[in-house]
């Protein structure tokens, strides 16, 4: 027996001689999800709850484990109840907050984050706060200080902003880079690659040609499908293609608390990329930017998202030699209004990459790695629907897995074939969730043939 099922042994064993012993359950199950054993956690608090009932605590613990195993909907039915009561549960709000964020809601986020830290202050998270971007420390002011501040009472949804004079106010500006990384480093994907060839890349290889015909360079492609499958990477790999500027921008580096800030910082992204072209702005994230507007409660949301319409229709400054990719888990999320002709008239789904794709990202992540003989097409069969992401997951338990045995027998071995396979047990594909998501949409809300692309994944017809 390894040291490490040794000791979740010992854990499991003291947590069934004090069954009540909340702390002690919830360091054994936290440690399981460390260690990327969902399921053994999932089916561990499953009699939990049926021997000790449907306390707070064990529920909300049921919801953390679903968060970390990636399924949204499950973790959502159990903190939506807890919260629903007049004394909502602050844990529930924090990790309803947290899934509000990995859905793109930031401002609903936001608002139950609050609340959580308002009931309790110690379930304050300060690495989701920073990505929220809520400062969680308290300045305690001075009569002197104060009047250092120009303080304005005006409330902007329900919060008081205070101005300092001499506070930096040139709005956020990304990073750019100029990627080495092009096509042939990217696995699979092969009818991705064409249509972003003839969308984006052709129009500046071949900008004579395309300048008979009245085509311009620029425009835009939406990107989506299930988190971790290359996204991003083949962005970046477009910037390569064409020896361009590449500007990735997340929702931290536009959205900001104040009224009109978040317009603002929207439009000096979109200005920096027009200087620095030919530039690929990359948006990541993009349906917390560019949500629907009939299902937002705020104009602040409306206003964004109107701004980003405008910048992306190129009005008042030419987008000529500016290509905007965007990227989403969630298309169904995006207004619809993006898709119009000259704005994300491009709608590309990204798969789960193939089996020959699957052999290749193993092996660039085992690339350096002490192996012995691995059967990459082998492994490679087993993992159908797994994203690069997971691949990876895979590849780090494995590695995990390794430094545990050599550290109990002192004796350092390479991975093996059998030691990939035998953490398959354990991480399951995360995309599974997504398509069943993405079945219903693609089967009941599919105008245009939209998501066809999905149905002929899931051999729908």
């Amino acid at each position: 027996m390894s040291e490490i099922e040794f000791t979740l042994k010992a854990l499991r064993e003291a947590v069934e001689l004090t069954p009540n012993n909340f702390p002690l359950t919830q360091h054994y199950v936290r440690t399981l999800l460390d260690l990327t054993r969902y399921e053994e956690a999932e089916s561990f608090l499953k009699i939990q709850l049926d021997a000790l009932g449907q306390s707070i605590q064990l529920q909300v613990l049921m919801a953390e484990v679903f968060y970390r195993a990636g399924k949204n909907s499950h973790a959502l039915a159990i903190v939506e109840t807890l919260i629903a009561s007049d004394a909502p549960d602050p844990s529930a709000l924090l990790l309803h907050a947290k899934l509000d964020f990995r859905m793109g809601n930031v401002q609903q986020a936001v608002q139950r984050y609050k609340q959580a830290i308002e009931i309790d202050d110690t379930v304050t998270d300060d690495e989701f706060s920073s990505l929220l971007g809520i400062r969680t420390e308290e300045k305690e002011w001075s009569d002197d200080e104060e009047d250092d501040y120009d303080i304005d009472d005006e409330i902007i949804e329900g919060r008081i902003r205070i101005q300092n004079d001499d506070a930096d106010d040139s709005g956020s500006m990304g990073k750019l880079e100029k990627p080495k990384i092009k096509f042939d480093q990217v696995g699979g994907m092969e009818s991705v690659k064409e249509q972003i060839r003839v969308k984006i890349i052709y129009p500046i290889t071949h900008a004579e040609m395309f300048a008979a015909y009245g085509k311009q360079a620029g425009g835009g492609i939406l990107l989506y499908g299930p988190p971790g499958c290359g996204k991003t990477f083949i962005a970046r790999a477009t910037a390569g293609e064409v020896n361009a500027n590449f500007l990735s921008i997340g929702i931290n580096d536009v959205l900001d608390m104040w009224m009109g800030n978040s317009e603002r910082n929207l439009h000096d992204l979109f200005e920096q990329a027009r200087k620095n072209r030919p530039c690929v702005l990359f948006f990541d994230e993009v349906d917390a930017l560019g949500a629907s507007r009939s299902d937002m409660r705020q104009n602040s949301g409306r206003h964004l998202v109107n701004q980003f319409l405008s910048e992306m229709d190129g009005i008042d400054l030419s987008n000529e030699g500016v290509l905007i990719l965007g990227a989403t888990n969630a298309p169904w999320h995006v207004d619809s209004a993006f898709r119009r002709p000259g704005r994300f008239d491009r709608v590309l789904f990204v798969p789960p990459p193939d089996q020959i794709a699957r052999e290749e990202v193993l092996q660039l992540k085992l690339d350096g790695k002490p192996v012995e003989r691995i059967d990459y097409k082998k492994v490679s069969a087993k993992t159908h629907d797994y994203s690069g992401a997971d691949l990876g997951a895979v590849v780090d338990a494995a590695i995990e897995a390794k430094l545990h045995e050599a550290i109990r027998t002192g004796t350092p071995s390479p991975l093996t074939t059998k030691d990939l396979l035998a953490v398959l047990k354990h991480i399951k594909p995360t995309t599974k969730e997504w398509f069943a998501t993405a079945r219903n949409h693609a089967l009941y809300s599919n105008q245009g043939g939209i998501y066809d692309d999905i149905l002929s994944y899931l051999k729908i017809k």
